[in-house]
């Protein structure tokens, strides 16, 4: 009987400790109902229950690797986000493109003209004549 209860302790010391330590190794952000900080209050001052409590409503599912909550844009990739519009006509794809091509080339031609006038303005004003752009 002694030798059960011993073993029954070191068990649950045993918890106890492993709980501790997965507490504070998990990622902050991917436990679950309450903050780290509270769980790691809980399982140290309540031991065996903390213990149970964190295991059972704390700890977060293996469903995968653990990542820190994030919000829903950030969870996928730009090419993979649900919800995503992807072309399945070629022909589509060709209207965006040309689309794409002439905002370019229009804004090309908008920046060319601006460069040009920019470029007259300072060749008339270093041939201006001293006498013209000095107060007398």
């Amino acid at each position: 009987m002694i030798l059960a209860d011993g073993a029954f302790g070191l068990l649950l010391l045993g918890l106890w400790l492993f709980c501790i330590i997965d507490v504070i190794t998990t990622p902050d952000g991917v436990q679950r109902n309450l903050p780290k900080v509270a769980w790691l209050l809980i399982v140290l001052l309540l031991a065996d229950v903390g213990s149970i409590a964190w295991l059972v409503a704390g700890r977060p599912w293996a469903t995968g690797p653990a990542r820190p909550h994030t919000p829903a844009g950030a969870r996928f990739p730009e090419y993979d986000r649900p919800g995503r519009f992807a072309a399945t006509n070629p022909d589509d794809d060709e209207a965006f493109l040309r689309q794409v091509k002439a905002r370019a080339d229009a804004q090309r031609a908008a920046y060319d003209q601006r460069r040009r006038a920019e470029q007259q303005a300072e060749r008339d004003r270093l041939l201006r004549k001293p006498e013209e752009g000095q107060p007398g």
